[in-house]
């Protein structure tokens, strides 16, 4: 994580219990002291959401995408950010202070108490949705709120819909997690069509000048030197202490002094450049003249943050970079922040899998949600089909249970909990049908042939699913991937234009 050069918390019974306790009980002894509430985190994002007329899941779904719901006990992100909403203090972003202006809790209160975090969190978000306008009914509907919670971001344009489009990921995939302390936190996965507005012309869509597969988005000039003057010979390996908007954001504001060459999200290992290769970032201090420095989005101390996706394309990225620039793929060359010389940081930490992801730099590993054909599973099935549905139902806040190749009464209540939210037939059983549903679902934008990423590759899993014939699953949309799209089209009735928008989303989705 690059950094720049240079209260007490109140108790809150929607996070922790207060002790009650009577003066004296009638035979004169103090009464013991109430049990600790249920389930805090979930009480605080029910009376946060209702009091500010905000969706509970969406208000969950900004907290996962900010802290992973870690409030980090009061200690700030990189930006400036506290708790588990990821209030902010810098120059340019007030958050914070807005927050306890709307709220009337104090500063203190609002960095080190969860609940009057989250209330915060909320109040900001009904303040920006009141200053679009929004009436009641378009509050109560989840897709309104896109505008606004682009806004919460505290960046601008192309950052802000970066941000809400990861926020709305979420609500489309759903999720769970487990915070600190162990309380679980849910949100179910539903089709989502946010209403993006204005933000719409906002969409990503400038390539990385270097690596063919990543956005670019520029750091503002004050924050890197343009040329270098050394010879680029190593990667260097960061955690961001943030999240991956955030952080992108934070390059963009001069007042920073701080940039990294690319930022890799958690959640898909989506990668964005925003220092040219050719140019130094301000990212290691002593190394940064020859190194390329390549941010993670996440905090040291929850390794939540350090998944499968983000491994493997972080370790594509090295991989290539090592290739194009001749650096040896060795711990020598491949180093954590911790190891640049002269630096006083600890990341990535000690839960960054070196072993795992030297080995993927290598080009070892394997897909676990690719197959060739997708069979019929059922109670009593075993294998790795089962485990991709366990890990497709987990991931979408089906509770699936563990991920262990053994489709068991678990795994069979979570998938026909699925089937109803989708409208399938509740039979527990994973066909075609149920299959296409589940590997669809996430967010839906327009593909075209020409188009290549993650989302390509979850459509070609998808039309595998439906068609019943293996579509390539290399993530570029070429014209393999056309003609599957156009004969999926013709046999649901929809019109036959090789472009992959939101009738035919809503048919994947709904397993037909």
């Amino acid at each position: 994580m690059p950094r720049s050069p240079a209260g007490h918390a109140r108790g809150r019974a929607a996070v922790l219990a207060a002790l009650t306790v009577t003066a004296v009980v009638a035979a004169g002894h103090p009464a013991p002291a109430a049990p600790a509430a249920p389930d805090p985190m979930n009480q605080a994002f029910t009376r946060a959401a209702e009091q500010y007329g905000v969706p509970r899941d969406l208000l969950a779904a900004v907290g996962y995408g900010e802290t992973h719901l870690d409030g980090h006990s009061g200690r700030p992100s990189q930006a400036g950010g506290y708790g588990v909403m990821h209030l902010v203090s810098n120059p340019t972003n007030r958050s914070l202070e807005k927050a306890s202006a709307l709220t009337g809790e104090s500063a203190a209160d609002l960095r080190q108490d969860t609940g009057a975090n989250i209330l915060g969190g909320a109040a900001l978000l009904r303040s920006d949705a009141d200053a679009l306008g929004l009436d009641g009914a378009e509050r109560r509907d989840i897709d309104a709120w896109y505008p606004a919670v682009a806004r919460y971001s505290g960046a601008k344009g192309a950052v802000s819909a970066l941000y809400a489009d990861n926020v709305y990921t979420f609500l489309a995939q759903g999720l769970r997690a487990t915070v600190p302390g162990g309380e679980r936190i849910s949100v179910t996965s539903r089709p989502v069509s946010p209403d993006k507005r204005s933000l719409a012309a906002a969409g990503m869509t400038a390539q990385s000048p270097d690596y063919p597969s990543a956005l670019w988005i520029p750091a503002h000039a004050a924050n890197y030197a343009v040329n270098r003057t050394a010879t680029i010979d190593k990667v260097v390996i960061h955690v961001t202490q943030g999240s991956y908007a955030g952080t992108i954001s934070w390059f963009q504001n001069p007042d920073s002094q701080v940039s990294a060459h690319y930022v890799v999200r958690s959640s898909d290992g989506r990668i964005t450049q925003t220092v040219r290769d050719k140019d130094t970032g301000w990212h290691a201090k002593s190394a940064n003249a020859s190194s390329l420095g390549i941010e993670h989005e996440g905090f040291v101390d929850d390794p939540s943050w350090f998944t499968d996706s983000m491994y493997r394309s972080s370790a594509a990225l090295t991989a290539y970079l090592c290739d194009r620039y001749g650096i040896p793929k060795d711990r020598s060359h491949i180093i954590g922040h911790n190891e640049a010389p002269g630096n006083d940081h600890t990341d990535p930490g000690v839960n960054w899998n070196w072993t795992y992801y030297m080995q993927l730099v290598g080009g070892s590993g394997s897909v676990g949600l690719d197959f060739t054909s997708y069979a019929t599973q059922r109670s009593g099935s075993t294998g790795p089909q089962v485990k991709a549905v366990q890990y497709l139902l987990n991931k979408q806040g089906y509770h699936a249970g563990a991920e262990d190749s053994v489709f068991g009464q678990t795994t069979q209540n979570a998938v026909k909990a699925f089937q109803t939210a989708r409208k399938l037939s509740a039979d527990g059983t994973v066909g075609p049908k149920t299959w296409t549903a589940l590997l669809s679902t996430g967010t839906t934008p327009t593909l075209t042939k020409g188009a290549s990423g993650d989302d390509v590759k979850r459509l070609q899993r998808a039309l595998t699913a439906a068609l019943g014939s293996t579509v390539a699953m290399d993530g570029n949309f070429g014209s393999g991937t056309d003609t599957a799209v156009r004969l999926y089209q013709d046999g649901r009735g929809l019109d036959v234009d090789g472009s992959v928008g939101p009738d035919t989303w809503k048919a994947l989705q709904a397993g037909l």
